[in-house]
């Protein structure tokens, strides 16, 4: 019993990382272009994280059962327990740089590391860890492609109005497409840790089923929420920013491109990283404006970043998980 309250805590402590971490990039965009106040970003974006949090369940299922089978692995806690560590680590490492870096991936990759570490290659399910991959791959290049679109419409249809009517709609628009933004992001983000929990859960002989329990429901998005209250903003400057200056019109059509894939991917019971495919959507909204005026170096080092994660925390993980299961 000791265990398992140990493990929900750090899954809750990494639930609350990547509120301030991950729902950051939610409302960079809607603060950067004064859309809203930080403040009221930040209280609309933990609301709407909460509610996110407790609408679906197939992200969580996915994760609990897709790359590994909890019911088939002995020291199934431990795994979990390391996973967490891992996941944690790197997300405070890269929040402390500014880095938009990937809880998701950080996640993923902690999780399938700790299984290596503590089972072997053989205990990851080859198809399942496939098939998360290619959703984490595809996403972000359909937020750019889509976001590419959506802004050469905006532009040809709002071309030779008066740009501060324009301003002035879309950045009222904004206050509602963050909302939707920010509702989207908990229905995939927050499932993560849930369907972590519910892998401990089936792990340690405490239910047979990947069913997520409501109590596992509440405590993840009352998490998620409290994190995202306290802020991010050293990766909201890099993401609002440092990629290209926005408009609201390049913001409005950014929240809008990557909460649409983002619930895309939550109906299809896939987890994505949000960081990906919000950075995406304003690269592909910014190319879209001008391509000289992104900042291409930044998302090169954003690229980078995303590319090391999912490789860094497996080691992180694999190595934890060894040394609890092979030498403590």
């Amino acid at each position: 019993m000791v265990l398992i309250t140990i493990v929900v805590l750090l899954a809750l402590a990494f639930d609350f990382t990547n509120g301030f971490h991950d729902t950051a990039n939610a409302i960079a965009t809607t603060v950067s272009t004064r859309a809203l106040s930080p403040r009221k970003a930040v209280l609309v974006a933990g609301a709407m994280n909460f509610v996110g949090a407790l609408t679906f369940t197939g992200v969580a299922q996915t994760v609990g059962g897709k790359i590994a089978n909890p019911l088939h692995l002995q020291h199934g806690m431990w795994i979990v327990l390391a996973a967490l560590v891992s996941a944690i680590s790197w997300n405070l490492f890269t929040w402390y740089f500014g880095l938009p870096s990937s809880s998701s991936h950080a996640l993923i990759g902690g999780l399938t590391g700790a299984v290596i570490g503590a089972a072997g290659v053989h205990a990851v399910n080859a198809s399942g860890f496939s098939t998360i991959l290619e959703a984490l791959i595809i996403s972000p290049i359909a937020a750019l492609i889509v976001g590419y679109i959506l802004m050469t419409i905006l532009r040809w249809v709002f071309g030779n109005a008066s740009p501060h009517k324009v301003n002035r709609y879309f950045r009222f628009l904004q206050m509602f497409s963050a909302a939707y933004q920010a509702l989207m992001h908990g229905t995939n983000d927050a499932q993560k840790t849930m369907g972590v929990i519910t892998f401990a859960l089936v792990a340690g002989g405490f239910q047979q089923t990947l069913h997520v329990p409501l109590w596992v429901k509440l405590l993840c998005a009352a998490a998620m929420g409290v994190g995202t209250a306290s802020g991010g903003w050293r990766i909201i400057k890099t993401v609002g920013s440092k990629i290209i200056k926005l408009e609201p019109i390049n913001g409005f059509a950014s929240d809008l491109t990557s909460a649409t894939v983002i619930l895309t991917a939550t109906l299809l019971k896939q987890p994505v990283s949000s960081t990906h495919v919000i950075s995406s959507a304003i690269m592909g909204t910014g190319a879209a404006k001008k391509f000289q005026q992104v900042n291409w170096g930044v998302a090169r080092n954003i690229v980078l970043a995303w590319l090391i994660t999912i490789p860094a925390s497996g080691v992180i993980g694999a190595v934890l998980a060894w040394i609890i299961v092979h030498i403590l």
